[in-house]
């Protein structure tokens, strides 16, 4: 009997978890009091990231076994302010300017509980209800920031039943398959003999069409989910063609051309022409009018990832930079990086409002032909109601407020540039169009060498410097004080030498020019004082003296 009370106690404290505690002085409102107090208080420093191996974090996480019991919420919340809050990156920090992550407006945190509470699924209307028309409104708001339609257009398109101005998704890369995806479907429609290649797939499309295959163009530093979206419709990552970037980083038109007269004597199908507005490496931008133009006359689908550049168009003084996107058949944007949202929240737009029944999918239980359910031209399945976090965002920080922050951003990008060519010891690798630049630190005599060495004297010299960079960059990022990232380039001033350079991103409003001072003090001391780097510099001095 004693066994049979504990089990219906239990049950009842399991219920009681399912509730609204009825009030703040509850033990759930004062955890969420205190989670509160630790949160704000981590957000509100400045260091990166605590300099903890992860080995050893590993340790608070090796057990593949269920708790068989229950746990208080109040011991698991001491567990995760200690182990998980702790060791999280800072990626508000102002000295976080390594990724595409950046600070939060601070209204997102109690906004952000209106969503996890309601737990709406945008699957369906019968399971989110206001939340679709407010996603299709925020669809339609950035479709007008890119398309600038009129708002006749808008009444007509914007919730009709038939038809969808984008899709909402998880991020960029889901944002890009949807896009290629469609422009597959787009390209092997149904017609007599052949249902399309929806239902009938690639083989039988390249038969009935007379094609013997697909490309996707893109330039070199095209994002990396288009080899997943390629590996994903079937069409193979062989079918992504790395176009090579001029001195700007821009796609090379005159190897563009060339390509595409390769590929008509090949009978290869252009599946889709893709440009960049704002390289995850370089932060540059596709000359879109000139890729449009070149679109409309291989009768391809022209898409446009301005996952990271996109809100450029805020800004009247630098929205020229993107001039040709709204002649693009689809677009990218992340608003989870210059929307300032939480992670979660990609976008795909389609000029044309018809495009996406392409890639339409029905189920008479849940996605019922003539319904208004978004979930019937999107790859995922259950989402939750992230558009809810882009529209606060786009009503309460407005047009003026982005705009204030991307020439911020932009800004800042230059002041930096300024700063790295002003100190004798670095080098300025490629000077930022958007807000992102990149560099390296070479001291002044090393740079005096390598304007004077052979072809192999400078290869050897920057294979060095590219050990050097690693090790500064390790460092830096271990002390925890700031974080840049790193990439490898082949500048043109270089020849065939690959270079590894540091990165960064300036979308941080918090981010000033003496934090991005004390940066690159940090790099300078790291130089002198790591033992590595030490070592290296001084095989450099010898290599220097040998030549």
């Amino acid at each position: 009997m004693s066994d049979q009370k504990h089990a219906v106690a239990n049950l009842s404290n399991l219920y009681r978890i399912f509730t609204v505690p009825e009030s703040p002085d509850s033990t759930l409102g004062k955890i969420d009091q205190e989670i509160s107090q630790n949160l704000n208080g981590f957000l509100r420093d400045r260091i990166v990231a605590t300099e903890q191996d992860l080995a050893i974090i590993e340790q608070d996480f090796s057990s593949p076994r269920i708790p068989e019991q229950p746990t208080f919420v109040s011991d698991y919340t001491e567990f995760l302010l200690d182990t998980l809050v702790a060791q999280s990156v800072h990626t508000a920090a102002p000295g976080f300017v390594g990724h595409m992550t950046s600070a939060l407006p601070s209204f997102m945190l109690p906004l952000s509980r209106i969503m996890t509470a309601l737990n709406q699924n945008l699957v369906k209307i019968e399971t989110s209800k206001a939340f679709t028309p407010m996603e299709r409104q925020v669809l339609g708001m950035l479709h007008a920031l890119v398309y600038g339609n009129d708002e006749t257009y808008y009444q007509r398109w914007m919730h009709d039943r038939d038809s969808a101005l984008g899709a909402f998704c998880s991020g960029g890369t889901l944002a890009n398959i949807t896009a290629l995806w469609v422009a597959r479907n787009k390209l092997f429609p149904a017609r007599e003999g052949f249902s399309g290649v929806a239902r009938e797939g690639l083989h039988r499309a390249f038969k009935h069409y007379g094609c013997e295959g697909v490309a996707v163009l893109i330039s070199q530093r095209g994002h990396y989910s288009f080899g997943k979206a390629a590996d994903l419709l079937g069409i193979g990552r062989d079918a992504i063609i790395a176009i090579p970037t001029d001195r700007d980083n821009r796609i090379d038109i005159d190897q563009l051309l060339a390509t595409c007269e390769r590929l008509a004597q090949q009978r290869i199908k252009i599946l889709s022409l893709v440009g960049i507005a704002g390289t995850t490496e370089t932060g540059n931008v596709d000359p879109l009018e000139r890729l449009a133009d070149i679109a409309q006359e291989q009768g391809c689908h022209f898409h446009v990832d301005a996952a990271w550049g996109g809100p450029t168009l805020f800004s009247r003084s630098h929205k020229s930079l993107l001039k040709g996107i709204e002649r693009a058949d689809s677009v990218t944007i992340d608003a989870h990086k210059q929307l300032y949202v939480p992670m979660g929240a990609g976008m795909v737009l389609f000029k044309n409002p018809c495009s996406l029944t392409s890639i339409e999918h029905h189920a008479e239980y849940i996605l019922r032909k003539g319904s208004k359910d978004l979930g019937s031209h999107t790859l995922e399945g259950s989402r939750p109601g992230t558009a809810m976090l882009v529209h606060s965002a786009l009503n309460i920080i407005g047009r003026k407020g982005y705009e204030l922050l991307i020439d911020k951003g932009i800004d800042i990008a230059h002041t930096f540039a300024d700063m790295i060519e002003s100190e004798a010891d670095f080098e300025l690798v490629t000077r930022p169009e958007l807000n992102l630049l990149t560099y390296r630190y070479v001291p002044a005599p090393i740079q005096a060498a390598l304007k004077k060495a052979s072809e192999t004297q400078r290869t050897e010299i920057n294979q060095q410097l590219n050990r050097l960079t690693k090790q500064i960059q390790k460092s830096q990022r271990a002390a925890g004080r700031s974080f840049v990232s790193r990439t490898r380039l082949s500048p043109p001033q270089y020849g065939d030498d690959t270079l590894t350079v540091f990165r960064v991103v300036l979308a941080n409003p918090l981010t000033t020019p003496g934090i991005l001072q004390e940066m690159l003090a940090e790099q300078k001391r790291i130089a002198s004082e790591d033992e590595q780097a030490v070592a290296t510099l001084n095989s450099l001095d010898e290599l220097i003296s040998g030549n």
